[in-house]
């Protein structure tokens, strides 16, 4: 009986630690892939994409809910006065609004937004 216990507690343990797997500033590398979240607002506000009619000049979209849930590689890091930013490209190669091929991220405070996953 008291291995039956042992045994569930750590089949429990084991299974909530799988679970807590969060992006921190210290764990994110060049190379790795991140999924794009739903905006904060209309837009996204710590995914520094340019204005809107940057965007358009250049014959992109401004349809910012085609991006939830679109894996992104990290191709760039750098820690500037303790403020981490990455630089983001889309893994299949294409361009973020048909315009814009990378972007900055506020890596912080995009994670607490839940802007990136």
């Amino acid at each position: 009986m008291k291995n039956l216990i042992i045994i569930a507690f750590l089949s429990f343990v084991t299974m909530n630690a799988q679970e807590s797997q969060t992006l921190s500033s210290d764990t994110v590398a060049v190379g790795d892939i991140i999924t794009l979240g739903t905006p904060s607002g209309q837009t996204y506000q710590h995914v520094l994409f340019p204005r809107t009619n940057f965007i358009i000049k250049k014959g992109g979209t401004t349809n910012f809910k085609q991006l939830q849930g679109k894996k992104v590689v990290v191709t760039n890091k750098e820690v500037v006065g303790g403020i981490t930013k990455i630089t983001i490209a889309r893994k299949d190669g294409k361009k973020f609004l048909n315009s814009i091929a990378n972007v900055k991220v506020n890596f912080d405070d995009a994670v607490t937004a839940k802007e990136i996953l």
